[in-house]
């Protein structure tokens, strides 16, 4: 039930924009863009399969991470992008009790295949390899209070974007994301109506995609965005059981951001979002709220 959220940040020529991997924007060659950011996730209600409900041993479910982000401009066309989160769980109610630490180092390439002058404006197409890998032994045997699934993740992305010229975008993302196998710290696990003697799980690889319309001019970026996750297999909650690392997390997002280049301090940008799960399975029906500082910086002689 954790929520996987990957802030990036991208520079354009004095100002820049701070992004996710699926958007339109690139960082000119030997330009840096890095921060903070903030993420504070809270949900009651939880689907169990797709039967929406409560749980009173757990009360609200909160998870905060803080996030160190960086991408930097290798060429113009080309960008190396990396994220570090610490994360914290707890829940208000019941005896179960939250977890914290370092979770999983991810690692990207961008890479802007293509682009040309279309009617009004402008289409770019861009291609995201990605890695990430735990740099802690923390437990995936715990949901929905674990860190993370404990797994090395490879994923695949393709992004497409159209910005008029006055301002407006279009985009769209897809990406397929192969996931290894994780191992608990028990010998054996029952799971979709069968034991395991085995303490091995073969997690499902997940497909997601993401389109957003928003606004991009001068200081200010804008952005609304609906986000869909689809686990290619695994099994649903057991009545009145915990969530299991290996279940089938679907879910629907729909969210919005704003980031605002500050006058006068040559690079410092302030970004804040929010964003609602309006459907799932085996996932909770959480609010997030986003919050953070970045900083780029042009190493260019003549930026």
């Amino acid at each position: 039930m954790r929520r996987f959220v990957l802030f990036l940040c991208l520079g354009i020529s004095s100002a820049g924009f701070a992004q996710t991997i699926n958007d339109g924007i690139m960082m000119p060659k030997k330009t840096i863009c890095t921060g903070v950011m903030y993420t504070h996730d809270r949900w009651t209600e939880y689907w169990e399969g797709e039967l929406k409900r409560e749980n009173g041993n757990i009360g609200d479910l909160t998870t905060q991470s803080i996030m160190w982000v960086g991408t930097y401009g290798l060429t113009d066309k080309i960008n190396i992008i990396a994220m570090l989160p610490y994360v914290k769980t707890e829940a208000s109610q019941g005896t179960l009790s939250g977890l914290e630490g370092i979770q999983d180092l991810s690692l990207a390439v961008k890479y802007n295949f293509f682009k040309q002058s279309a009617g009004p404006g402008t289409l770019k197409t861009f291609g995201v390899l990605g890695f990430s890998t735990p740099l802690t032994d923390y437990t995936p045997d715990f949901y929905p209070l674990s860190l993370g699934s404990a797994t090395q993740n490879i994923s695949w992305r393709l992004t497409t974007n159209y910005t008029f010229g006055m301002g407006i975008y279009i985009n769209a993302s897809a990406a397929y994301t192969w996931r290894s196998n994780t191992e608990l710290d028990r010998p054996s696990y029952f799971t979709k109506g069968q034991l395991y003697n085995t303490n091995e799980v073969e997690m499902p690889n997940v497909f997601d995609y993401v389109v957003s319309v928003g606004y991009r001019k001068g200081p200010l970026q804008a952005d609304l965005n609906y986000t869909q996750q689809n686990t290619l297999g695994g099994g649903d909650i057991r009545r009145q059981d915990m969530p299991f690392v290996s279940n089938r997390m679907n879910f629907s997002k729909a969210g919005a951001y704003v980031l605002y280049y500050v006058p006068g301090t040559h690079g410092l940008a302030v970004r804040g979002g929010y964003s609602l799960t309006v459907d799932g399975r085996n996932v909770g029906k959480s609010s997030t709220l986003t919050g953070g500082l970045l900083y780029t910086i042009n190493f260019s002689k003549n930026p």
